[in-house]
């Protein structure tokens, strides 16, 4: 095949061809690539995700209901605005039962980003009112370097802030206000 009568990849296909260690997404158009996260996000990611886990996705010591996954390829319009956030939850009664293969076209309920110097200004300024956008009632975002996590609800207006949260604050906020999760331990 000549050069001149290759088919270019579609957005997707290049999201799905790029090379281990980055991660992709597709919003507004454009494909974003950011490399894998440094630690302290791997970290607080994974502390976070078992934290609500546990009483949320099994119900133990919670209410259970949710599907709790770290870093689910969402697709809002299949294949077109693809996001990867870092934790996204989804009420059961909402999606009875997790999808086949690895594209989850049913919007979450709740998302968090972790923040790092590479991915905030996407994270808030773009990714944060694309979820808006589609309907997602509950955002995170947890910073590790200021040690922060700020809470919002989805309004007619936009985001609604809940709260924002500091060290070694104990949390017990929406959706997730039956436990409490204790933010020192993002950070250890």
């Amino acid at each position: 095949m000549s050069p001149q009568t290759a088919r270019r990849l579609s957005l997707y296909e290049q999201l799905m061809a790029l090379p281990e260690g980055l991660i992709g997404e597709i919003i507004g158009g454009q494909l974003r690539t950011q490399p894998r996260p440094a630690w302290s996000h791997g970290l607080a990611a994974s502390r976070l995700g078992a934290d609500i886990e546990g009483p949320y996705g099994r119900g133990r010591g919670g209410p259970g209901g949710w599907w709790i996954i770290d870093e689910p390829e969402v697709h809002f319009v299949l294949d077109t605005e693809v996001v990867v956030p870092d934790i996204a939850g989804w009420r059961r009664e909402r999606m009875p039962s997790p999808p086949e293969g690895h594209k989850v076209q049913v919007v979450p309920d709740w998302v968090c980003e972790i923040l790092s110097p590479s991915s905030q200004s996407t994270d808030r300024e773009e990714k944060m009112p694309l979820y808006a956008n589609y309907g997602v009632r509950f955002a995170w975002l947890v910073d590790p370097k200021t040690r922060t996590l700020e809470a919002y609800e989805l309004a007619d207006t936009g985001w609604r802030p809940l709260g924002v949260f500091h060290d070694n604050d104990m949390v017990s906020v929406a959706p997730f206000d039956a436990v409490v999760i204790r933010l020192a331990d993002l950070w250890a």
